[in-house]
């Protein structure tokens, strides 16, 4: 399987809370929702309903999953919801007990067991395992060398500081990019994948 990340970011590497001003306020974020006016339906419309039909599974951190299965279950009817509530979900977390998993077909991985499950998981064969938000796992993920493919979709915003996907560990880390297309509102979506250095 591949480990396929995506992203909303911003110009200066922000990813916290796209979606809405609840969404996460750590450290007094104050942008809750700031994608909303750059999103462009027609083209991250077809790259996320594409995206979703080569996942084999869903990985999630505990917040991001949260966000998702308070949403997504009740947009049922939708095909890009039904998709997205019968894939298997995964979502690594210590605090999440098996009670709290309300949401279809999701697994709990505990936080010690993550970097082995998710090894095991892209050494097996299949479709693609996607993640979306999440940056705390992502940051590890690709400080550990396990994502096989980064797509930003980038806002041309500033926002000035948040939480940040990439790892601050002083190591260089080279990518190619593989695709580039640009939506009407400005927004970009950029495929990167790993190149050995």
């Amino acid at each position: 399987m591949r480990l396929i990340v995506t992203e909303f970011i911003s110009l200066d590497g922000v990813v916290q809370a796209p979606g809405g001003p609840e969404e996460d306020t750590d450290g007094g974020f104050a942008h809750g929702g700031w994608s909303h006016p750059f999103f462009d339906p027609e083209l991250l419309g077809g790259t996320f309903a594409a995206g979703l039909e080569k996942a084999e599974a869903l990985l999630y951190g505990r917040r991001t999953w949260q966000s998702m299965a308070a949403a997504w279950p009740d947009q049922a009817g939708d095909p890009f919801a039904d998709r997205m509530n019968s894939l298997r979900k995964y979502v690594v977390s210590d605090t999440l007990s098996d009670s709290d998993l309300t949401w279809e077909n999701t697994v709990r991985i505990p936080g010690a067991e993550a970097l082995g499950r998710i090894r095991e998981m892209r050494a097996a064969d299949g479709g693609d395992l996607a993640m979306m938000g999440s940056p705390t796992l992502v940051r590890t993920l690709l400080r550990e060398g396990l994502v096989d493919e980064l797509q930003l979709v980038v806002m041309p915003l500033i926002l000035g500081g948040g939480k940040s996907i990439f790892p601050d560990d002083g190591v260089k880390r080279t990518f190619e990019l593989v695709s580039s297309a640009t939506g009407k509102t400005g927004v970009q979506v950029n495929t990167f994948r790993p190149v050995a250095d």
